[in-house]
């Protein structure tokens, strides 16, 4: 599952504000709660630990574990019952000079569904498995291919994950001996087409149904990747998922490296495709019915406020505050918020219209 814009927003924040708080001892409290997990078990396994605390030799270090404990408890009281997600609760006594105190306690359901239950005390917040959310979620397939050998992997993040790798039954160009030319070519394209036959069946396997999938990019040596793709071998579903065809010198694992090297560009624009979308979304309505849309900090606000707004786009450039601010008008009338980069085109072209725009829910005569 990936996080749209706005939930990497808010989360790198939340992890900011967070990052740049340091306990004198192991005296900041970081919980993790699972999804589904009962909140009472967590308040009373924090209680237990209040118990524990009593034990610690320092009287500042103890009154600060057993404070911050006593403000979580309170907290986790304030809900029902443990959000969709799963909840992450940090609590600790935060003031800046020894001797002085400043508890605060902060909570946020995570973006995705959390599996991991922690309790930790230590000079810092626990915030790896929350930076851990914010890297990208989403895969690609990568296939290396020729006549004799194909590789299939996914590309997670930077990372290659080989799933297959397999070999074919094409003999080599040796002399065809007793047989004639016309029949050992035969032999050899029956060869390359179970080949192919295979290699397709592999890559339906291993992409058609991955959550998660962006797209499948196909390179190799030579014409045979091309034999493959536009060969009747691989099903329209997953021919659809192709998003790209790339000329190697390497196959293997060596063809697998140079396969992400030589894609960086179509990685790059899968990424902004979609804000290019939604941005040339806006502007082409812009030019055709200027009643559909909104442009500029006042005119969105007030079509806010009056509730017409289908989808709220929102520079990069403007600040925390102000697309904050913006967002909580969003909320209560179910706009949805897009937070647009300003490395394309188009996000540039928002930025200088006024870094706010809104798509409406229909025409507005003003």
């Amino acid at each position: 599952m990936s996080l749209t814009e706005a939930q990497r927003f808010h989360l790198k924040k939340f992890i900011k504000e967070l990052e740049n708080f340091r306990g004198r001892h192991t005296e900041l409290v970081s919980v993790y709660i699972p999804q589904d997990y009962d909140l009472n078990k967590i308040i009373n396994h924090l209680a237990q630990e209040q118990g524990t605390a009593s034990n610690i030799k320092s009287s500042a270090t103890r009154k600060n574990v057993t404070d911050a404990l006593e403000r979580m408890i309170q907290h986790l009281k304030l809900f029902k019952r443990t959000p969709p997600n799963g909840l992450v609760v940090f609590s600790g006594n935060v003031a800046e000079r020894e001797g002085q105190q400043d508890f605060k306690v902060w909570s946020i359901e995570p973006p995705v569904p959390l599996k991991t239950r922690i309790y930790r005390c230590d000079k810092e917040f626990v915030l790896d498995i929350l930076r851990d959310m914010l890297e990208a979620k989403e895969v690609y397939g990568l296939v290396v291919m020729d006549r004799r050998d194909a590789n299939i992997a996914l590309l997670k993040g930077k990372t290659i994950i080989p799933i297959v790798k397999t070999h074919s039954e094409v003999p080599g160009k040796f002399k065809a001996g007793g047989q004639s030319a016309q029949r050992f070519h035969r032999l050899i394209e029956g060869a390359a087409k179970e080949h192919y036959k295979k290699v397709a069946d592999y890559i339906k396997e291993a992409f058609l149904n991955l959550e998660g999938l962006k797209g499948i990019i196909v390179g190799g040596p030579g014409p045979t990747k091309y034999d493959l793709v536009e060969g009747n071998f691989i099903t329209n579903e997953v021919k659809k998922k192709i998003i790209a065809i790339k000329d190697l010198s390497y196959t293997g694992e060596f063809g697998l490296e140079e396969l992400l090297e030589k894609s960086q560009d179509v990685l790059a624009q899968e990424e902004v495709t979609e804000e290019k979308k939604i941005v040339g979304k806006f502007l082409e309505m812009l030019a055709i019915n200027r009643n559909m849309v909104a442009y500029g900090e006042d005119d969105v606000m007030s079509k806010l406020k009056m509730g017409v707004v289908d989808k709220l786009l929102l520079s990069e450039d403007l600040s925390d505050e102000k697309i904050e601010e913006f967002e909580a008008a969003a909320k209560p009338v179910g706009s949805e918020v897009r937070i647009i980069s300003t490395q394309t085109r188009e996000g540039a072209q928002l930025r200088d219209l006024g870094k706010f725009a809104a798509i409406l829910r229909y025409e507005v005569h003003t």
